[in-house]
């Protein structure tokens, strides 16, 4: 059985009350004292309860990250990097994978309320924001903008859409396609804004397909490139989602690039792999995570960030998907 509070107390014959003020450093303890606790604790391979600790000093030292799953490479790399950050500054994470179900919001906000997290990293399309405010906690967006009061950080999906838009078209595409992801988040809209921007420059348009980026079909897929045989250059919205499109092309014994150029999103490490390896939009996905754990303590700390909403850049990767 894993030694107590109150065996440390009874072998340093000294108050339950006192091993606490010592575990916490709250309070006056007389210096033999604490040793004599200190000394006993290593004896008896005695591990104080953070969570009690926490609750004792209002201070937990313990961020919450929230994703809404945990399939791509994007959010892999995001938590590390997270992670990474909180180590460096003696804090610790618990990330919580929501899968866009506003239930699971609710259920891990109670938790957040019972478990005295100091601030939160929020990546997901969460769809409780009215709930936020109650938990009286700081708070950064990482790809969405919840609200205009909730700092954010963002890739800049506008240049994105443009970049890899401009790309086709000085490649020879004639006639473009998007395959995005849901049409209610943040990034397809602004991916999308990019994208036809730069299209009007040139008096083209795009077809816009709707698919899941994590598990897109296929068989959808196919059959879109099959009644739409003119399609000479793709963009999508994840790697994964490229992928899935480049082993339908093969399928269907179109050639890449010669037939259709294709361009991928996040630059993942498998792209450099892929037959061909695949052009891509890179988001710099480290430095990201990185600056929201930075904003996120600034905030709990009381500084006031000097730009609410950051917006980072992103970079065309060029492969042999396109010409």
């Amino acid at each position: 059985m894993k030694p107590t509070i109150k065996d440390v107390a009874k072998k340093a014959n000294v108050s339950i009350s006192t091993v606490s003020r010592v575990i916490n450093q709250k309070g006056y303890v007389h210096e033999e004292t604490k040793e004599l606790i200190e000394r006993t604790i290593k004896e008896l391979g005695f591990v104080p309860n953070q969570l009690a600790r926490s609750l004792t000093n209002r201070s937990s030292k313990i961020i919450a990250v929230i994703v809404p799953h945990i399939g791509p490479y994007f959010y892999g790399e995001l938590l590390e990097s997270i992670e990474a950050q909180a180590q460096a500054n003696d804090y610790k994470i618990m990330f919580f994978n929501v899968q866009d179900d506003p239930e699971r919001e609710l259920e891990y906000l109670k938790f957040f309320e019972q478990y005295n997290i100091e601030g939160i990293i929020i990546a997901s399309n969460f769809q409780n924001t009215s709930k936020l405010d109650q938990l009286k906690v700081p708070i950064i967006t990482i790809d969405h903008i919840l609200d205009e009061n909730i700092p954010s950080i963002t890739a800049d999906s506008v240049k994105a859409g443009e970049l890899a838009a401009r790309k086709l078209i000085q490649s020879g595409c004639k006639n473009l396609a998007v395959f995005r992801g849901p049409s209610f988040l943040m990034t397809t809209i602004e991916r999308t804004m990019g994208f036809n921007k730069e299209l009007r420059k040139h008096n083209m348009y795009a077809e816009i397909f709707d698919f899941d980026l994590i598990s897109p079909d296929a068989r959808q897929i196919e059959q879109i490139l099959q009644t739409n045989p003119h399609i000479d250059g793709i963009f999508t919205y994840s790697d994964t989602l490229a992928m899935v499109v480049m082993s339908v092309l093969k399928k269907l014994g179109r050639r890449i690039p010669d037939d259709v150029q294709l361009i991928g999103y996040d630059n993942s490490p498998f792209c450099k792999f892929m037959d061909p390896p695949l052009t891509t939009i890179s988001q710099p996905v480290s430095v990201i995570g990185k600056q929201a754990f930075i904003n996120l303590i600034r905030l709990i700390r009381g500084i006031e960030l000097e730009t609410l909403h950051e917006v980072m850049d992103v970079q065309l990767i060029e492969r042999k998907s396109t010409k």
